[in-house]
């Protein structure tokens, strides 16, 4: 609900709010794209969310490879993979992705968004696939290490 406001991430991951506003400038929505605005948004929250427990849980990946590792291990392997490759785009459903990601991560995605779970999962099923496209132009995902805001302002070169 900030207009454009660009204060520096404090620490080593930005906010949600922060990464979702990234994010909306990588697929392409600045104002009111829906594919942009509500949509990055949670793109970005879930991301934040999964990078926070991805330094403890995973030692050294980063948000996007969990989120991706999470996905293959659900059953969502050949979607994932063709975000990921240089391919065309397989789509995945709401239904996919709130049975792929952790309930409690899924609620707090939503509860920061201010919509339902499944308004989320929604979401996040119509923009991933682009997002991880656009994240992996060389067709492999990133370096552990490399911070998603860094992979978000190579690709807005």
């Amino acid at each position: 609900m900030s207009p454009h406001s660009r204060e520096p991430a404090k620490g080593r991951t930005m906010a949600g709010n922060d990464l979702g506003s990234l994010l909306g400038s990588l697929l392409g929505g600045g104002g009111g794209a829906k594919s942009g605005g509500g949509a990055a948004n949670i793109l970005g929250s879930l991301l934040s969310t999964l990078g926070n427990k991805s330094t403890s849980a995973s030692g050294g990946g980063n948000a996007l490879s969990g989120l991706i590792d999470i996905l293959a291990k659900s059953g969502i392997t050949d979607q994932a993979k063709s975000w990921v490759g240089t391919g065309e785009n397989k789509p995945v459903s709401g239904a996919q992705i709130a049975q792929a990601i952790p309930d409690d991560t899924l609620q707090k995605v939503a509860k920061e968004s201010g919509v339902t779970p499944q308004q989320a999962a929604d979401e996040i099923a119509q923009s991933l696939p682009q997002a991880v496209d656009r994240l992996t132009p060389a067709g492999q995902l990133p370096q552990s290490g490399t911070s998603l805001e860094d992979l978000i302002k190579e690709q807005r070169l």
